[in-house]
């Protein structure tokens, strides 16, 4: 440290002094008792009170009927469930482990419960054009009864038809008919007959028609005998036979008529066969159903093409080559899809879909390989999410949604024309060119919940212009529950409920205090309590778990903190590889004696689920300059945009501290030592501070104290995260190391609140081994750091000989002045 006699010294400049912000100026720069800033080991943990935890077990607590802390969220859920208006859809954030799916499922299984059974939904074959299937919405239960029953329909159709056409009735008929024929033809060819004869001509019938033969004296004569006929003779019958050919050509002519007619009797006969056997079964469906218009409407259509495809079901039912049933492909268009069953539904559906695809959310046609081509029906419609949940409620994960391709899209636009409909991804894209089906929509009424991050909330927000028309209802989940009034007995009677739950042992008072106050640090905050149910329900099974590894039968203390520390044990192989880097050197940090310009900060670090704190060493340097700040790690870029933020309050502290009507004349640098990653946050920014006033002043600094910290640009301290594992961190260094009373951290004064250290960190204070001290302005944390007074300035703005204040501006002042020396002795040269 450089000394200069007061002959020496510059003569220094009043700097405009300002007085630390908010702090009581009779304790700044006086004699005065550190004691004032060390906290009591009763301030390092804020323990359960044990008066509100009035039971011995968990059995004893009355089970809460909701979710605790989420007034909001429930209050957001009923609003929007009620709302009957379009749009009203729900996205629910939060951070992951809250619990949201499940107060979620559980809120809305509670709304359900008053509502109304939605509809079946099926499938049926459209028999005038087979490629736009009919949907048919029918009351809840009905689908699966007209399946069966359609299907019985066929079977008994297959076997009547045969029968009721190998009757006597139609066999009556049928003969009538073909003897009406017979009738016809057998007076057609007498009466030609008769007219031939008289002709001298013979009409004989054959296999393979008529023919005719000269026949005279009864005889019919060879070709000879004709030749031998006189020529006039001959010409007579040639002529006659000539006369018979063309009557015979214009009677035949009228055999296809009458076999039209015919076959328009027999086609007669057998849809009046069909209708009485058709209807005798049908008939039955038909007063069953004849309440619901749209199935009423289908069995029409169905009756109608089954008499008009009669032969299939005669062959059908006379094929000897195996039985037919109403399985078979022939008798596919007869089927019912349904595609929703809602027949054991009570009240309304609420739906989870883990993997919401574009076809999992609407639904998907598929195809079966039949000969080498794809061929597909109105049977091979699936349903999807959105099918399953209309008329009640959907729940989605918001990430995977967006992540799926396309399926965003398809479920905004199913949300915004209220209706599904079921398109190949293929054919939208272009893909395939095969005849498809294009099944008629099914309209939509559900509500649909997103649950989701924050940060997706807002970029949806920003970016999506449609989410807010379709998503108008945003749920919050809280993060924490304050620890005021009853809320301590009232998360009791959550632990309680969820032990119920999970079928695990009774918990102790002294272990359900355990767990508030575990749950209490991981909130970060000494009044509130988490509310991050993946942790608590992780902790209590483990708790379980390790209460019966020593054979007890209820939760203690003890099994909690086994269940803590094997946690910490699994979760912190990279801290005890940096700790060893610590303790043998490799990575320098001291944690006794002083040194200039170097301070021991403390460091934050986030794996996964476990977190701890590490000490790192801060140095500076400090020279004559023009007030120019270098942050060696922004300019290594790696330092983050906060880091370089606190850097620059920093600067700006000093600006306004020692220079505000003069020069800043120094130019300084900071660095995190040994540091080989990103550096990011402001929690720093008091050590850095710390660090450059040692490295200007030439004042040492006490290597056996660290400090984390956030400062303003008045020097006020500001309150940090992770002050507990930062503690601990450096506690660890130095007990590794020996304690040996001079240990300790400085923190702000304002996260005292936040305090629930480690037992052993107390009883190192109740020791006197290990302090924690709290401060409200950095210059408190210097006085601690150096063991010298920061000194108040007087009237003058001159600062106490000896303070650090004083060090601090004679510093500066003889940089101010060697400045104006050297720009004197320039001019003089020029």
């Amino acid at each position: 440290m450089l000394h200069l006699e007061s002959r020496d010294r510059p003569t220094i400049i009043n700097p405009g002094y300002v007085a630390p912000c908010d702090i009581n100026q009779d304790t700044i720069g006086q004699d005065r008792e550190y004691s004032d800033m060390l906290l009591k080991p009763v301030q390092l943990y804020h323990a359960c009170n044990p008066e509100l935890l009035a039971f011995e077990t968990t059995a004893e607590l009355e089970h809460l009927a909701e979710t605790i802390g989420q007034e909001r969220v429930l209050e957001a859920i009923r609003f929007g469930v009620g709302m009957p208006h379009a749009g009203y859809n729900l996205y629910v954030m939060g951070s992951y482990g809250l619990g949201r799916h499940t107060l979620v499922h559980e809120t809305l299984l509670k709304q359900s419960m008053e509502a109304a059974n939605p509809l079946d939904w099926c499938y049926v074959a459209n028999f005038q054009n087979p490629h736009n299937p009919t949907a048919l919405g029918i009351p809840a239960g009905m689908g699966r009864n007209l399946r069966r029953d359609m299907e019985q329909l066929i079977d008994d159709l297959i076997k009547a038809i045969p029968a009721a056409f190998r009757g006597d009735e139609y066999q009556r008929r049928a003969r009538e008919i073909q003897d009406d024929f017979s009738l016809r033809e057998s007076a057609m060819v007498k009466r030609l007959s008769e007219k031939a004869e008289r002709l001298d001509i013979k009409l004989m019938q054959g296999p393979t028609g008529f023919t005719l033969a000269p026949h005279i004296n009864g005889k019919m004569l060879t070709p000879a005998e004709f030749d031998q006929l006189p020529e006039a003779e001959q010409k007579r019958l040639s002529d006659a036979m000539e006369d018979m050919k063309q009557e015979l050509k214009e009677t035949m002519s009228h055999l296809p008529e009458w076999q039209r007619e015919m076959q328009q009797r027999f086609s007669r006969l057998n849809r009046e066969t069909m209708e009485l056997t058709v209807t005798e079964f049908i008939n039955e469906l038909v007063v069953r159903y004849q309440a619901n218009e749209n199935i009423s409407a289908y069995l029409t259509q169905a009756k109608q093409d089954i008499i008009e495809n009669v032969d299939m079901f005669r062959q059908a039912g006379e094929s000897s080559e195996k039985n037919f049933t109403a399985q078979d492909p022939e008798f596919t268009r007869y089927r019912i899809n349904v595609l929703v069953d809602n027949a054991e539904t009570q009240g309304a559906p609420v739906i989870f879909e883990d993997n919401p695809t574009y076809q999992n959310l609407l639904g998907r046609i598929e195809h079966l390989a039949r000969m080498g081509t794809l061929q597909t029906d109105f049977t091979l419609i699936k349903q999807g999410a959105l099918h399953r949940a209309n008329g009640g409620y959907l729940i989605l994960d918001a990430e995977k949604v967006l992540t799926n391709p396309f399926a965003w899209d398809g479920l905004k636009r199913a949300i915004r024309s209220r209706e599904i409909r079921i398109e190949s991804l293929e054919r939208q894209l272009s893909l395939i060119s095969t005849i498809s089906l294009e099944p008629e929509t099914v309209p939509m009424d559900l509500k649909v919940v997103l649950i989701g991050s924050r940060m997706l909330f807002y970029l949806l927000k920003e970016y999506d212009p449609e989410f807010s028309l379709l998503f108008k209802v945003s749920a919050d989940f809280a993060e924490q529950l304050s620890r005021e009034e009853d809320n301590e007995l009232l998360y009791a009677r959550l632990i309680a409920s969820l032990q119920k739950r999970e079928g695990i042992r009774v918990i102790t008072r002294d272990g359900v205090a355990r767990l508030i106050e575990q749950l209490v640090r991981l909130a970060n905050h000494g009044d509130k309590i988490s509310l991050k149910m993946s942790s608590l329900l992780d902790l209590l099974q483990e708790a379980d778990y390790r209460s019966g590894q020593r054979g007890g039968t209820r939760i203690h203390r003890i099994d909690v903190d086994m269940a803590i520390q094997s946690q910490a044990f699994r979760g912190n192989q990279y801290e005890q590889q940096l700790h060893e880097l610590i303790l043998d050197g490799t990575l320098r940090i001291e944690t006794s004696g002083v040194q200039l310009a170097q301070v021991n900060g403390l460091t934050y670090l986030q794996l996964g689920d476990y977190a701890f704190g590490a000490p790192t060493r801060i140095s500076a340097t400090a020279r004559m300059g023009s007030g120019e700040f270098i942050d060696i790690e922004r300019e290594t870029k790696q330092g983050g945009p906060i880091h370089s933020k606190g850097v620059l309050i920093l600067s700006s502290y000093l600006g306004q501290r020692y220079a505000k009507n003069q020069l800043l004349s120094v130019t300084a640098s900071l660095v995190f030592e040994q540091t080989y990653g990103q550096i990011e946050g402001d929690s720093a920014s008091a050590a850095e501070l710390c660090a450059l006033l040692s490295a200007i002043g030439d004042i040492p600094l006490k290597q056996s104290l660290a400090i984390t910290g956030s400062i303003n640009q008045h020097g006020q301290m500001q309150a940090i995260g992770g002050v507990c594992q930062k503690i601990e961190g450096f506690f660890d260094i130095g007990k590794a190391r020996g304690l040996n009373g001079q240990h300790g951290v400085i923190i702000p004064t304002s996260n005292t609140k936040d305090l629930m250290l480690k037992q052993e960190v107390i009883e190192a204070a109740e020791a006197g081994l290990f302090h924690v001290h709290a401060v409200e302005h950095v210059e408190q944390a210097m006085e601690l750091l150096t063991g010298l007074p920061a000194g108040v300035a007087d009237e003058d703005g001159l600062f106490p000989e000896g303070s650090i204040n004083y060090l601090i501006q004679l510093r500066l002042a003889e940089w101010i002045s060697l400045r104006l020396q050297y720009a004197s002795n320039t001019l003089k040269e020029e």
